[in-house]
């Protein structure tokens, strides 16, 4: 198997290859790193590579096969993650100067269930630091470029792990997700990306943003291979209270869209939405038409409050959990004679602009006198959405709309202007203020640049949602 076979292999083709022996994980491993040496100068996907564990774990793999001991369809198949999860011995900066030196001590619960089922995680990848941020342009160490035009950005947070699946630089990637930062650069570069129901997988040792929103994926080239990540990611985890026990995933793939009732949020389809963005997956909508799907334009009262409400729970969530980066129990230390002064030192030299913005709203919105007229105005709004949701997904089987207003926008466009970046998010944060799956599954493509269509199911199912995105595929 040559380089450029690898480069546009999915997990599922290799691990095929790899049973019938015509390519050994050594191989593909060394073809993933010289990948990563050639592109990655000019992307900035990766903040390290584990070349000499890589090869190792490799070579184990390939021996496990020989013996005819190997652990499932992952064993042998380089992984990247996203550096804002715990992988032992290794570096986890969370793209920020304040962890620059922070080493992990043990791995984060979903690095154990790769390394359990033999895949070789590679290196971890880019974003926006502490993964606020829509563009990987936040990074503490340099922004990322989509691979698709380097001088557009590959949307964020998890920028890094799309662009480097994008690029043919690994098969799959992990990144988290906590108002689309899955979905939204996996629709900009041209990927699937799916963000899992709350709870589904354990998000223990990972770097807690907004810790009720939070959520970890896989982002792959196609619906098979997600869903074959995320059989191994998901599942109670004594160390995640947070974690849901359920009945283990199974895929149910289609042979047709017959009988799939997909509803149309009429709200969803406004103004904002590039004509580009609108024709594409309207063309996918009539496609699963064809197909057997029944479509039904449905009222989706409170949904448009969505945004409004994450911008209100998730700043309040990360100022509290943003506290403990204070130069003293976390973090980078400036020392200065005393402790007020090295705490406010420490966190000026080691939090970015946008993590200190964020924080200043939540501290305001937490704070005496507005607590009430925010964060609980806010969560009240949350049940009326999420009742919403609920309702509507009683009526049909999932939602479709587009998964971002536009495609990839040029670096540095929106870096002035944070409200215009936040309303990028205006598609994908409802899934995370609700809780349920979600999926961008690529629709089009306009002067070269992707369009993804984002698929929303019930809680829990994420078997319909996938299974949706892989009709998509199929009928484009």
């Amino acid at each position: 198997m040559t380089e450029h076979d690898f480069s546009a292999t999915t997990v599922r083709e290799l691990s095929a290859s790899l049973e019938r022996r015509e390519v050994s994980s050594r191989e593909l491993i060394d073809a993933s790193l010289r990948k990563i040496e050639d592109e990655d100068g000019g992307i900035h996907a990766f903040l390290s590579v584990f070349e000499t564990e890589a090869r190792h774990a490799a070579e184990l793999s390939d021996e496990r096969r020989s013996a005819n001991a190997a652990r499932g369809p992952l064993d042998g198949i380089p992984i990247a993650v996203k550096d804002n999860m715990l992988v032992k011995g290794r570096a986890c900066t969370a793209g920020s100067r304040m962890l620059e030196d922070y080493v992990a001590v043990e791995d984060a619960t979903v690095i154990r269930k790769l390394n359990e089922a033999g895949a070789v995680v590679i290196g971890k990848t880019n974003l926006d630091e502490f993964a606020m941020g829509g563009s990987t342009e936040h990074s503490a160490f340099g922004p990322t470029k989509n691979p698709r035009d380097r001088s557009r950005v590959p949307g964020g947070s998890s920028g890094g792990s799309a662009a480097a699946v994008a690029a043919g630089m690994v098969p799959a990637a992990l990144g988290s997700d906590t108002g689309g930062s899955i979905r939204q650069p996996a629709s900009l570069c041209g990927i699937v990306g799916l963000k899992p129901t709350y709870g589904r997988v354990s998000r223990y040792g990972l770097l807690a943003m907004s810790s009720s929103l939070d959520q970890i994926g896989p982002m792959t080239r196609n619906a098979e291979d997600a869903a074959a990540l995320f059989s191994i990611l998901q599942g109670k985890d004594a160390k995640d209270q947070t974690s849901v026990a359920h009945d283990p995933f199974e895929p149910e793939w289609r042979a047709d869209a017959s009988g799939l009732r997909i509803g149309l949020p009429k709200q969803a389809w406004g103004e904002g939405i590039s004509d580009e963005v609108r024709e594409s997956v309207m063309k996918a909508v009539r496609a699963l038409e064809d197909n057997g799907a029944e479509i039904k334009e449905i009222d989706m009262p409170f949904i448009e409050e969505s945004l409004a409400v994450y911008y209100v729970l998730m700043p309040c969530e990360v100022s509290a959990n943003m506290a403990r980066y204070d130069g003293m129990r976390y973090g980078i230390r400036v020392r200065e004679e005393n402790l007020t002064d090295t705490i406010r030192k420490s966190r000026r030299q080691g939090l970015g602009d946008e993590v200190r913005r964020r924080i200043l709203l939540g501290t305001f919105a937490l704070s005496h006198g507005y607590f009430d007229a925010y964060y609980l105005q806010a969560k009240k709004v949350q049940s009326r959405i999420r009742k919403t949701v609920e309702e509507a997904l009683r009526d049909v089987d999932v939602l479709i709309t587009p998964t971002t207003p536009n495609v990839a926008f040029p670096l540095g466009e929106k870096l002035s202007d944070p409200l215009e970046m936040y309303l990028q998010d205006v598609f994908t944060v409802g899934a995370n203020v609700t809780g349920v799956p979600a999926v961008s599954v690529p629709c089009g493509m306009h002067e070269g640049l992707p369009i993804g269509l984002q698929v929303t199911g019930r809680w829990f199912d994420e078997a319909t949602v996938l299974a949706t995105a892989k009709l998509v595929e199929d009928t484009l």
